[in-house]
This record gives structure tokens, C-alpha cells and sequence, in this order.
């Protein structure tokens, strides 16, 4: 199971919708959960109810939860009044597709220690009803 961490500071969480409630609300049970196209098994993110690729019908299905590092960057701005900088911003490409990229927050690591390539895993800050999907690095075996 996928570990549920202690909240990291203030988030702005999303509204639930039919289209994303499994993505967001997965992490409660330990599945980072993405929608996945029955006809041809493409990943979707964000979350749809229908394939970009082929048009078919999208369910969410549990990934792996493992991901390297695409890019990312320090956030010191303050972009909102509740969320206090700095934020370690990152786009993570999920092992599942070459493709799959998902914008997220790295933890457990400091910025000059990211590089590309990076393996991260996630983990989940749990909100009540939304688990927010962050990433840490995977630690070496």
C-alpha cells in the first residue's frame, strides 16, 4: 500500500467532479488511480471520460505510482495568499506510458538534489475527501 504522509502545508484542492473524483479520491485506499481507454489502453491525464487518441470510453485504473522526473523548478512566489513558497514544482512522466506526464510537488528531497531522471514514487496527503498525489524519491535498494 501507498504511503499517507502528513499534509505538507496548504494545498488548493480540487472540486470533485464524476470525470476526476477517482484520481483525487484513490490515494484514501493507496491507488494513484488514472483513466485508462477500454478500447485501445491508452492513459489519459488529466482525467476524461473519453480517449484524445481513439474516441472510446476512459475507466480510471490503478498505475504503478512510479515515475522519473521529467523536469522541475522552485517556486518562491507567492501565488496564492493561503500556499507559502517556496514549492518545489515537478513534472513527472509515469512509468506506464512514455507520455504520461503529471505536474505534481516533489517531498523528501531539496531542489539543488532534483535532476532529470530522477525515480519518484508517490505518495499521498490525505485532505478528508481529496488524497493529493505528491512524489518523493525512491530510496535506493
Amino acid at each position: 500500500m501507498t504511503k499517507v504522509r502528513p499534509r505538507s502545508g496548504t494545498r488548493i484542492l480540487p472540486r470533485l467532479t464524476d470525470t476526476n473524483r477517482a484520481f483525487w479520491t484513490g490515494g484514501g485506499k493507496g491507488d494513484l488511480l488514472v483513466t485508462r481507454c477500454e478500447k485501445c489502453h491508452r492513459w489519459e491525464l488529466p482525467p476524461s471520460q473519453e480517449c484524445t487518441a481513439c474516441g472510446g470510453p476512459t475507466r480510471p485504473e490503478p498505475v504503478s505510482g512510479t515515475a522519473k522526473v521529467y523536469t522541475w523548478t522552485l517556486n518562491h512566489q507567492k501565488f496564492h495568499p493561503d500556499v507559502e513558497p517556496p514549492n518545489l514544482i515537478a513534472l513527472v512522466v509515469l512509468d506506464e506510458q512514455e507520455d504520461l506526464r503529471l505536474a505534481t510537488n516533489l517531498v523528501d528531497i531539496d531542489a539543488e538534489d532534483v535532476k532529470s531522471g530522477l525515480p519518484v514514487s508517490v505518495e499521498f496527503e490525505d485532505y478528508g475527501d481529496v488524497f493529493y498525489p505528491v512524489f518523493a524519491p525512491v530510496e535506493p535498494k
